[in-house]
């Protein structure tokens, strides 16, 4: 059987099963049949400013598209979104992030094409007012999901948000974080009038009240998700006086019977509160989620009672928590069956012992993030032979960055027992040596992304082909031209290289790199002071892949 007497659509259901972008582009090489495929299969697009004159060929071309992202886009938006709404595109999600201000104009023209339009992302908008609110309300009547997170100058109100809640009542989603101006009242009117709301969050809005939070999370007991903070002192008198938890909204988070996932990152908060979260989520069997990124006044004690409880944590994250030792690990690993993340940065007594103890007790762990601990001291596992140590095949990423004790000897003892890294990085961990790079490597033959900016690294003598590496990062090291030389060499799968502020990198060793590593799509050279921004144009010649080069001089270059 040809490739053509195979249904298109049997082929479409293959394809759906690779994970990269890039695995598309090759096949859409192939033949005229697969190009159809793949570009059938292609739902979201990023645009930046030099793809403006590509867009209607790419509309033609992606007939399908569902997602369009302009967090990267500096041009004018009112007429892309008017060649957007002439596209003759159904989409369902925009990313508008990082924009001077709301397109008003475009959104309405927008709103009048776009019927079936459930997600706007407006995150980092440079001003936000209440007018924005209303138009995006009534453009978007079916909006599902909402981000109006961060804007630089924000100066939606109450009123702006009240009008928004009593428009949108198929609204699930919604972050409200970082708007300064808003009040209880936007709270309790969005769970009273979204019927169908289930996650919320609103970080450093401190003039929500935590009784407001309470009354609001009462009027909505099916919210799944809940993100704020608690701020974690007041002014009082001469002096800072911590914020008591209000026993109100403890009791309140016992009627959240579906709490999924919670994230009170950067809050005072108490024992008592601990335990009321698992007294709610279904008694603790639905929490899959739990943030407590730099919390002040919890204790091991009430962190070890919550988990005991909600052993069905997946995703964990208990950064900056300093009193955590290693022992504390092995105690609450016994709850942790379900785990398959966990960050532990700024963890500062964790040691050796913590990574094997996390390894050996969560099966599924998939993700480890211990950065900022005192990982390279010799922990008590240590004192037992390689041999009692258990090999996780499931753990993909780690994140060991700014470990300044960590050395060779230690890294290779992690690579053993994750021999199928994918990600692995090293930023700043100065003891590590390229030859320890080498033999991480040669134990973790599926790496595809690996960090190691500021880590000193020289040179990297490898004798073997590692074709899975998709990202380097380099920045901040002291390689030379005859390391680029060796990377070309060996590793001919590389998409995105980072060698920003490397010094004595050459125009040479960096057109080596870009000649050899024909699929390399990303190319940082920002500070390389020995690389001319001329250089750029012939670079881009030598390697028709190339979208995305930074120049020596910091300004991007987008194809």
């Amino acid at each position: 059987m040809s490739v053509k007497d195979f249904p298109e659509e049997c082929w479409e259901l293959v394809f759906r099963f690779l994970s990269h972008t890039h695995d598309l582009e090759s096949l859409s090489l192939v033949c005229k049949q697969f190009l159809s495929i793949t570009n059938h299969l292609q739902s979201s697009l990023k645009i930046y400013d030099k793809t403006i004159l590509l867009l209607p060929n790419l509309f033609s071309r992606f007939s399908r598209l569902k997602t369009i992202d302009l967090s990267n886009f500096n041009g004018d938006l009112k007429v892309l979104l008017h060649q957007i709404s002439q596209s003759g595109l159904d989409l369902d999600s925009l990313n508008l992030s990082n924009q001077r201000t709301i397109p008003i104009d475009g959104l309405r023209e927008l709103g009048s094409k776009m019927k079936n339009f459930k997600v706007l992302t407006c995150s980092n908008i440079g001003s936000l007012q209440d007018g924005h609110l209303v138009v995006i309300a009534y453009c978007f009547p079916f909006l599902e999901e909402l981000d109006i997170s961060f804007p630089l100058d924000s100066q939606a109100s109450d009123f702006g948000i009240l009008r928004l809640a009593s428009l949108l009542e198929n609204l699930r989603k919604i972050n409200l974080s970082g708007n300064h101006l808003i009040t209880d009242k936007s709270l309790f009117s969005l769970c009273q009038n979204c019927t169908s709301m289930e996650q919320i969050s609103f970080f450093t809005c401190f003039k929500i009240t935590q009784v407001g939070i309470a009354s609001a999370i009462r009027l909505r007991p099916s919210l799944s998700s809940i993100s704020f903070n608690i701020e974690k002192k007041i002014i009082h008198g001469p002096g800072l006086t911590p914020l008591p938890i209000n026993l109100d909204l403890i009791d309140s988070f016992k009627s959240l019977k579906r709490l999924t996932a919670v994230d009170l990152s950067n809050s005072f908060i108490s024992d008592e509160f601990q335990v009321s979260i698992a007294e709610g989520s279904g008694g603790g069997n639905l929490l899959n989620k739990l943030i407590l990124q730099d919390c002040c006044n919890c204790t091991f004690e009430g962190i070890n009672c919550l988990l005991s409880k909600c052993q069905s944590v997946q995703y964990l994250d208990l950064s900056k928590a300093d009193f955590l030792t290693d022992q504390c690990i092995s105690k609450l690993s016994v709850f942790l069956h379900s785990l398959t993340s966990i960050n532990l940065s700024g963890c500062c007594q964790l040691t050796n012992s913590t990574f094997f103890t996390l390894t050996r007790n969560c099966p599924l762990i998939s993700e480890i993030n211990m950065e900022r601990t005192y990982l390279g001291v010799e922990g008590e596992e240590d004192s037992h032979s390689m041999l009692d140590f258990v090999v996780n095949v499931q753990v993909r990423k780690v994140y060991l960055g700014d470990n300044v004790l960590l050395r060779d000897a230690s890294l290779i003892k992690f690579a053993s027992i994750c021999p199928n890294l994918q990600l692995l990085d090293l930023n700043a961990c100065e003891g590590v040596s390229g030859g320890c790079i080498v033999e991480v490597l040669k134990k973790c033959c599926d790496m595809r992304h690996l960090n190691l900016a500021y880590t000193g690294i020289k040179e990297l003598e490898i004798d073997f082909v590692v074709s899975q590496l998709e990202i380097l990062n380099l920045s901040g090291s002291s390689i030379e031209d005859e390391a680029l030389s060796m990377i070309s060499r060996r590793f001919p799968g590389l998409l995105l290289l980072d060698i920003q502020n490397c010094w004595c990198v050459t125009a040479k060793g960096v057109r080596e790199v870009v000649e050899n590593c024909r699929a390399m799509k990303e190319l940082n050279l920002k500070n390389c002071d020995l690389v001319d921004d001329d250089f750029v144009v012939g670079v881009k010649s030598s390697s028709p892949s190339l979208r995305t080069i930074i120049t020596p001089s910091g300004v991007g270059v987008y194809y």
